[in-house]
């Protein structure tokens, strides 16, 4: 253990755990500038995330998360369960579920001024954060070590703005309140899913990098079995937040697989435009002659794929393309 840390936090440049507390606890110090940074630059952000995603803007939305401080209380309840600190834990809790309600709001009133907001809820940016992967979760555990590695060495801090980028908090946020002001409850769901699997990820993984560094045997305050029990419930919202990532991940790779089958079963005289599945029906957007072969070959090869044998539904779009030459 003491290889991995002097590797991973070498002690000449390891931040003391009154450093550490000092830029996670927003009420230690001088508190007044430090929450009114917090909440300007919070603002700023949302309103930047939002504006990227609805106008579909990749660009606007990576401005939005190097600008979101959203992190910093997400670390100071991992720093507070580690050195035992209660008062610490409470404040960064409030600090968190006051900017989440603050950046949903102001996604759901972006979309009230919308002439027609479910428009925006097939761009990109929406897209990408409702239905969210198991290697969204995987990404996020990774980006919690290098937060809290560069939170405790001085000599990374740097990276940070990086880590910003890799760790999604604003932009799902702002989709959740988008799609809550679109009345589209399922979608905002799903973008609130990706945020909680990166803030359990982001409390879990610092806490692991707080302890090997040492910081518990500096407070005076005891973890003991309650440290134990934080971290047994954390690993239980992280399976519950793994259980519909991986759901949406095995029905991607089955939808790109039923892609291929559709493909096969029109030969050379079709084309496939969209795959959704969903419950019980998969459905199959082809684009293709008057005449399509026999769906019951089609429904065979779904069944051979997808192990509960969904309900093909072929939506036919009785056309083709055509090549101008120049």
């Amino acid at each position: 253990m003491s290889v991995l840390h002097s590797v991973l936090i070498p002690e000449n440049q390891r931040r003391s755990l009154d450093e550490l507390r000092d830029r996670l606890d927003l009420s230690s110090g001088d508190s007044k500038a430090k929450q009114s940074a917090y909440w300007i630059m919070l603002v700023l952000s949302a309103v930047i995330a939002i504006s990227g995603v609805i106008g579909d803007s990749t660009a606007t939305v990576i401005g939005a998360m190097i600008v979101a401080p959203l992190s910093i209380p997400i670390l100071g309840v991992a720093l507070g369960v580690t050195t035992g600190r209660r008062s610490v834990i409470v404040r960064s809790t409030v600090l968190l579920i006051a900017g989440v309600l603050l950046v949903v709001t102001l996604g759901f009133l972006f979309a009230q001024l919308l002439p027609n907001p479910s428009n925006v809820l097939t761009n990109s940016q929406v897209a990408g954060r409702t239905s969210p992967k198991l290697m969204d979760l995987t990404a996020a555990l990774a980006t919690g070590v290098v937060a809290a590695v560069a939170m405790t060495r001085r000599d990374v801090s740097d990276v940070l703005p990086g880590v910003a980028v890799a760790i999604s908090l604003v932009p799902p946020l702002g989709v959740v309140g988008v799609c809550l002001g679109s009345d589209s409850p399922g979608l905002a769901v799903g973008a609130l899913i990706l945020f909680g699997s990166n803030v359990v990820a982001l409390i879990l993984t610092a806490m692991t990098v707080f302890t090997l560094a040492g910081y518990p045997g500096e407070s005076p305050a005891p973890a003991g079995q309650k440290h134990r029990r934080t971290y047994t419930l954390l690993a239980a919202a992280l399976i519950a937040v793994a259980v519909p990532m991986s759901v949406n991940s095995l029905n991607t790779l089955w939808a790109h697989q039923i892609s291929d089958a559709t493909r096969a079963w029109l030969g050379t005289g079709g084309q496939v435009q969209d795959v959704t599945l969903q419950s019980s029906t998969a459905t199959i957007t082809v684009l293709g002659p008057a005449v399509l072969p026999p769906t019951d070959d089609l429904q065979r090869s779904v069944d051979s794929l997808v192990p509960w044998h969904p309900r093909v539904v072929v939506v036919h779009v009785v056309g083709g393309r055509t090549e101008v030459e120049r």
